[in-house]
């Protein structure tokens, strides 16, 4: 069973260390995952604008405590549904594009060990085209690995290749 809930921007939806994994189709608004190091600090894992399905895959494979926090960073309105629930035909589609989800993720991971944090930065703008002005320099930045101040540089030199300069 599946139910429609609010989540005001800044609500956290789904903390890490929860036993009980669920799964959030985006209906309205823009949700990310991201795990807090030994250091307090966040690394953003994947965002989730509307359309998408989010949950902690690991979780849910190996049947353990999720270690990724779930945040709303926008007013969302998000379908909730238990793994329990997963028999259900209805999200056998969703179940089909969190998987693919899980095919980005991979290929994210293997471009963030093989690549140049431009290379990262030009990928993030082909994937998530429309997410650039819905998010904070600090999260595009957390999400690629780097300083918002390098982010800054890469940008500058971004718009620099595009113009010629």
């Amino acid at each position: 069973m599946s139910i429609r809930k609010a989540f005001k921007k800044g609500e956290i939806v789904q903390e890490a260390g929860q036993k009980r994994v669920k799964s959030y189709k985006v209906n309205r608004g823009l949700l990310r995952s991201y795990f807090t190091d030994e250091n307090g600090k966040q690394h953003n894992f994947i965002f989730a604008p509307e359309g998408w399905v989010l949950g902690d895959l690991d979780a849910i494979a190996f049947g353990k405590a999720s270690n990724l926090t779930i945040e709303a960073l926008e007013e969302s309105e998000v379908m909730v549904v238990d793994f329990v629930d997963y028999e259900n035909q209805d999200w056998q589609k969703g179940l089909e594009r969190m998987m693919r989800r899980a095919g980005t993720l991979q290929r994210r991971i293997l471009m963030m060990m093989s690549t140049s944090a431009l290379e990262r930065y030009e990928y993030f703008m082909d994937v998530y085209p429309d997410l650039s002005n819905r998010l904070t320099q600090r999260h595009i930045a957390s999400y690629l690995g780097i300083t918002p101040q390098a982010l800054s540089k890469l940008r500058a030199q971004r718009v620099g290749k595009v113009y010629g300069s």
